[in-house]
């Protein structure tokens, strides 16, 4: 008797097991490239939102172009749900064509359901600890007999059966996706789904508590919510090159923004999809530009060019591993010092952050008005853990700013672009604004614009450009802010979520910690952190790099006490709770 066959009789469930109800199931699918992997934990994740559930799915990929192995992970619950759980409830793997590659990212334990869609197949070594239950569908002799279907839909209608997803939700989610390919596809897809639901009558797994209430819920991703929360912030104009992983701000942008009179321009590069938006915002839109790391680090100069000619713009850096080309499919917060310190000379521009995926669409609103309100740029920090998750959120608010950019009427025949006013910022005449003609370019200027490398004009003009982003007013958007315990923690983007959460594991009460999540990252508020962090009696900063970007900010920036702790590792995991949890425990004890 094989192992398999010996693990299949220790799994295999009595009829008369009850199975207890969960508030949150946590579930993993993997295959090979092709296998369909990503759209059945779609599917079941817009299924659950349907049903009433909160959930996220994130996805996992090979460092491959196309094709390669794909792993996709589902948490659903009751609760909002902000990070994956510690542990995988339920594994189903289409094949295991390089599922060792997922080793770890899969914590399975002894109460993890592992099913394999291949026959007589045995579990790789695809986790440590200790070996879970296994369980068999075949996929191959199923779709075989009931020709048309595919194994990701059998596979699919198996996971939503053994958790306790309604049926008809799914059927209801398989026919619109396949509407457009006919009658016969619909049907076929259905069929797959019944097989699915059959053969998980022989899997024993909690099901998922009835859902809390009935709200107005998006399904959204981290890259949607960017592109939304710019659209709401105004940007007409957006010029880029595809990268991963922020290529999918791009392509919800472009049909969006053809619709309201916009325009979205694929570049040959990044250095002329700057170029562009420069150029777009100097003649009045207001603009956007998408890129990773290494496309930030070739838009620079050009970032610096927007600073001495304060001319506003967004660039939403949505952070991979790096260095160089780096691990381009999954997560790290490594380019905190490339957007904050990258750009040559004295530059001051604002570098924000959001701190989970429906903050990236009010963070994205937020960084266009504070871009137009000063004439600078703004860099948006978010990552691919963000940007290519999809949550079930509860419906953002609309909000709105009322300031915009300053722009000149028909100024007088002495018109000077870049007057020395009190706040800093001086009106921009548009192209075409009679009396409005001046120089915009990088190099330094008069007040008028005229290229000057005098030490006065020099000076004077390096001062206007600090003064208007250290004294603007940031209001408390700054950061978010929980709890007022003598303990604080101090994090920033997609640590905030794992932080939350272990803070509650740890404290439930709120008595002992304070959360405070950075989302503005530069300019810094030494003050306003002084005020969050008053009666601390110890700080720990929490952070995704290797060689502490974040905390070296801090101390740069802010006089943080001698206490101060950091925890701080590089991806390409997210951080998960237990672990941040466990760092809490000992930290506190």
């Amino acid at each position: 008797m094989t192992q398999v066959e010996t693990q299949r009789r220790v799994w295999a469930p009595d009829a008369t097991v009850t199975l207890a109800e969960r508030p949150a199931i946590a579930i993993a699918m993997l295959g090979s490239g092709g296998s369909g992997v990503m759209t059945a934990a779609e599917i079941l994740l817009r299924a659950a939102a349907r049903a009433g559930y909160f959930g996220l799915m994130t996805k996992s990929f090979g460092p491959q172009i196309r094709g390669g192995e794909a792993a996709a992970f589902v948490t659903l619950s009751t609760q909002p749900v902000e990070t994956q759980a510690d542990q995988v409830d339920l594994l189903f793997a289409i094949d295991w064509k390089n599922a060792e590659r997922f080793a770890g990212e899969l914590q399975l334990d002894t109460d993890t359901l592992v099913i394999s869609g291949e026959a007589d197949a045995e579990l790789p070594d695809v986790a440590t600890g200790p070996r879970p239950r296994l369980g068999e569908v075949d996929l191959k002799t199923l779709t075989r007999s009931h020709r048309g279907t595919r194994p990701n839909m059998v596979a699919l209608g198996t996971v939503a059966g053994a958790i306790g997803l309604p049926q008809d939700a799914i059927a209801e989610l398989v026919q619109e996706r396949l509407r457009k390919k006919g009658e016969a596809a619909m049907a076929q897809g259905l069929t797959a789904v019944d097989l699915g639901y059959d053969a998980a009558a022989n899997f024993a797994v909690a099901k998922l508590a009835p859902p809390l209430g009935d709200t107005a819920r998006w399904i959204i991703s981290g890259n949607q919510a960017a592109g939304y929360g710019a659209l709401r912030g105004g940007v007409r104009f957006a010029a880029a090159y595809p990268i991963t992983p922020a290529t999918e701000i791009l392509e919800w942008l472009a049909p969006r923004l053809q619709k309201i009179g916009g325009l979205l321009v694929q570049a040959e590069d990044e250095l002329a999809s700057i170029n562009m938006i420069i150029g777009g915002s100097f003649g009045g839109a207001t603009v956007l530009t998408a890129t990773s790391g290494p496309g930030l680090a070739l838009m620079s100069e050009s970032i610096g060019l927007a600073v001495a000619a304060e001319i506003p713009l967004l660039v939403i850096d949505v952070m991979r591993g790096g260095p160089s080309t780096g691990i381009p499919t999954k997560s790290e917060q490594s380019d905190l010092n490339i957007a904050v310190y990258g750009l040559h000379g004295d530059a001051p521009h604002v570098v924000t952050a959001p701190n989970s995926i429906a903050d990236c669409l009010f963070t994205a609103q937020w960084s266009v008005h504070l871009a137009e309100s000063m004439q600078v740029p703004a860099i948006m920090l978010s990552d691919q853990s963000f940007g290519q998750a999809l949550g079930i959120v509860e419906k953002p608010a609309e909000l709105a700013f009322a300031t915009r950019r300053a722009v000149a009427g028909a100024p007088a025949q002495d018109y000077r672009r870049y007057a020395l006013t009190a706040s800093g910022i001086s009106p921009m005449a548009l192209p075409g604004t009679p009396g409005g003609q001046h120089t915009a370019d990088g190099l330094e200027h008069s007040e008028s614009g005229t290229p000057s490398s005098a030490v006065a004009d020099h000076n004077q003009q390096l001062e206007k450009r600090l003064r208007k982003v250290a004294d603007f007013d940031y209001g408390d958007h700054w950061a978010q802010i929980e709890g007022d315990g003598p303990a604080a923690i101090v994090t920033w983007g997609s640590a905030t979520g794992p932080v939350r959460q272990a803070m509650h594991r740890v404290d439930p009460e709120g008595k002992r910690l304070r959360l405070i999540s950075l989302r503005l990252i530069s300019p810094a508020q030494p003050a306003r952190l002084a005020q969050a962090l008053a009666g601390c009696s110890q700080i720990l900063v929490v952070e995704q790099s290797q060689m502490a970007q974040f905390f070296g900010h801090l101390k740069a920036q802010f006089e943080l006490p001698p206490m101060a702790d950091l925890y701080a590792r590089p991806g390409p995991q997210p951080f998960r709770v237990a672990e941040i949890a466990a760092k809490l425990e000992g930290w506190l004890s």
